[in-house]
């Protein structure tokens, strides 16, 4: 997906584990078929996962997530990763990675959930308790600035995917220049997930279970994490999760406008090497033009 992608394989996990934490050496290691783009999954045995950066940009998100997710994870009201190891560079891989206790279920790409009414609201409240934690210390999120920051990517998105034919551009470009236009934050930071998008959520038995994948947590703009309207939730459902999320018409705004950014740009980049995570963003495009309409 990525020119500087590098190699990892469960050869390479096995010889990792085995290194530094030889209590689990003898664990099974299978890979976890994901559409991350960032990171790579591994199943240790079948209480345990082991996450490696696959890019240099994502090796922050290692210490980030260590420091962070047990001092958030207290706070919410369904399960997050916890993190049980900490690894660093050896045996041929050069960043830092992690081992983290496995959580059941099923992301909710590959089995979409029967209770989506349901998950609007749980997933709501979630956003809502992670609001309200004290942001002492908090790094700023990836996605934690203005929207607007995103505007040379999603006018080149704009540009090809129109001229691929694949979206309405008129439409897009329209939507995206009344974003632009909207109030911008000016209250504290607050804590956010950053990338709540199907692959990162968990579903069991039909019911929302588990967030994961906190490389993008940090303080910021509270919009961003409204964009599970859109990229998750149906016309349907979208009115009780705004309702559980409580956020002000102008933050819902540039929630949808944050929506309309990674979808673009999401699809522009990955159509091609990443389908799945290019029929996520492609969604999410046809949500947002569909609701300002």
């Amino acid at each position: 997906m990525h020119a500087d992608e590098v190699d990892i394989d469960e050869a390479l996990v096995e010889r990792l584990v085995a290194a530094q934490f030889p209590q689990w050496a003898d664990l099974p290691v299978t890979a976890v078929r994901s559409a991350g783009t960032d990171n790579a999954m591994y199943r240790l045995g079948s209480r345990l996962a082991v996450r490696l950066p696959r890019v240099p940009g994502s090796v922050d998100q290692v210490a980030r997530e260590n420091r962070w997710l047990p001092r958030l994870a207290p706070h919410l009201p369904l399960a997050v990763p916890a993190p049980v190891g900490a690894g660093v560079p050896g045996e041929g891989f050069a960043f830092p990675w992690s081992v983290y206790g496995w959580l059941d279920g099923e992301d909710l790409f590959d089995a979409p959930l029967t209770d989506l009414g349901g998950a609007a609201v749980e997933l709501g409240r979630f956003v809502a308790a992670l609001r309200r934690i004290d942001t002492t210390g908090g790094p700023r999120s990836f996605r934690g600035g203005p929207v607007a920051a995103r505007d040379a990517g999603v006018r080149a998105a704009i540009r090809d995917l129109g001229a691929d034919g694949v979206l309405d551009a008129d439409a897009a470009g329209a939507v995206w220049e009344e974003t632009l236009a909207l109030p911008q934050w000016e209250g504290a930071p607050v804590w956010l997930h950053g990338d709540l998008l199907p692959g990162n959520l968990l579903g069991r038995e039909g019911r929302l279970a588990a967030v994961i994948d906190f490389g993008c947590v940090g303080v910021g703009d509270p919009a961003c994490d409204t964009m599970a309207a859109w990229t998750l939730l149906t016309p349907e459902t979208r009115g009780a999760f705004r309702e559980a999320v409580e956020v002000d018409d102008a933050t819902w705004a540039r929630g949808r406008g944050w929506a309309l950014a990674f979808g673009l740009t999401a699809e522009h980049y990955y159509r091609v090497t990443n389908p799945v995570l290019a029929a996520v963003a492609h969604r999410a495009v046809a949500q947002v033009l569909s609701d300002a309409l």
